[in-house]
This record gives structure tokens, sequence and C-alpha cells, in this order.
């Protein structure tokens, strides 16, 4: 039996509903603005968004929020695997993923992908990194494919399933 209770759950759930950016209203901004975060700097990670999304509507003539969306919808995983200890083997069992954990996933992909990825400054980054996920290249979308490949790999164990 889990040891996490369902309603504290759903509070989580309900509190992520009414978090949203103080300056577009919208919530996916305020979750990856989260996600960029280091050392409680938020102004930091809100200006580094702003200007990426700047340069993102100059490259490409679209609007930074709508690549945002498209980049996420490219590196939201549909299943995961998560071990399973059965007869004192591990085995890698895939589960399907929720949409809101899915959105939170990528959020954290592209975010790790944009630091990871080479170059100056977490702006020109972050900017090379969204443009390429929602082209369906780079890191984010990488870690993706190779996630659903370990769980198509093992299907077979999918009756282990909590």
């Amino acid at each position: 039996m889990s040891r996490k209770s369902s309603s504290k759950n759903l509070t989580h759930i309900r509190l992520l509903d009414r978090e949203r950016d103080s300056q577009t209203n919208v919530r996916i901004i305020s979750l990856f603005r989260k996600r960029l975060l280091k050392n409680g700097k938020a102004s930091l990670a809100r200006k580094i968004l702003h200007e990426s999304f700047q340069q993102i509507e100059q490259i490409t003539e679209k609007k930074g929020l709508d690549i945002l969306c498209e980049a996420i919808l490219n590196v939201q995983p549909i299943v995961e695997v998560k071990p399973q200890r059965r007869g004192g083997s591990v085995f890698q069992v895939p589960v399907e993923v929720s949409p809101e954990r899915g959105i939170l996933l990528a959020l954290s992909w592209l975010a790790e992908a944009a630091r990871q990825r080479g170059g100056r400054g977490m702006v020109s980054k972050l900017t090379a990194e969204l443009i390429d996920a929602s082209k369906k290249t780079g890191n984010a979308v990488r870690k993706k494919e190779e996630l659903h490949r370990m769980a198509e790999a093992n299907k077979a164990l999918s009756h282990y399933r909590f």
C-alpha cells in the first residue's frame, strides 16, 4: 500500500492550479520559471525567460509562448519506467505518465538540457533548446525517446505494475 495519502496529492494539484505568472497570468510560464530558478533568484529566472522569448520571436517570428507549448508537447513523455522489486531482482516496469507529471517532466528536461548545452549565456542556450525541441530535435527530445525505448524494451514486464 502506498505511503502517500491521496488527499495530499489532490491538494498539491489544486495548489498548482492557482499558481500563475504575475505578469502574463499563464500557469506554464510560472512552472517553467520555477524550473529555471537557481538559489532562489526569481527575478533572474524571469529575466532569462523573458529575454529568451524575445530572441525566439526575432528568430522564428512566432510567439515565445507558442514555441514553448510546442516544445512541451514534443518533450512530454507518455510512459516511463519505474523500478519494481520482485524476488530479489529489480525490474524496470513501464508505467503510464499522468498529463500533469508529463508536463512537469518536460519542463524539467528542457531546463536541464538548456543548462548542459554548450555556448555562452543561459538566454541563448534556452532559446536554442526551445527552438530545437519545437522542431523535435535537441537533448530533451532525445531523453524522451530514450525513455520510450526503455519502456518498449521492458513492455513484457508490464504485468508487474503496482
